[in-house]
């Protein structure tokens, strides 16, 4: 559910105080844990390192990220793949046919042109 309208978005004190000091469009990260944070308009062209569980990832505040919240631009799993023993069969065929493609165009690159 989302956050009623009189409270209003939440946003935490200590992580407007980090950006009150830097500029705008800078190259510094500011280093978060506060996923839960909303997205406001002042925080718009800043970078933030945004903690996913591991490490910080770097996401550039862009203006149509404005209302989500910070953790969604974060991703905490990692995907693996679907599929098991077929689908592991079927990638080793697709590159197998990528390396045949690119040993074809070598041997016509290094074949010499008949005028």
């Amino acid at each position: 559910m989302p956050r009623s309208l009189k409270k209003g978005p939440y946003t935490s004190e200590k992580l407007l105080k980090k950006m009150e000091g830097l500029k705008s469009g800078a190259k510094n990260v500011i280093k978060t844990w506060c996923r839960s944070c909303t997205i406001t308009p002042e925080m718009v062209g800043f970078t933030f390192g945004i903690h996913n569980g591991k490490d910080h990832i770097a996401v550039f505040i862009a203006e149509d990220m404005v209302g989500h919240k910070l953790g969604e631009f974060s991703p905490t799993t990692k995907f693996g793949r679907h599929g098991g023993k077929m689908q592991r069969e079927l990638e080793a065929t697709a590159a197998e046919k990528e390396v045949a493609k690119i040993e074809n165009v070598k041997t016509e690159a290094a074949k010499p042109v008949k005028k």
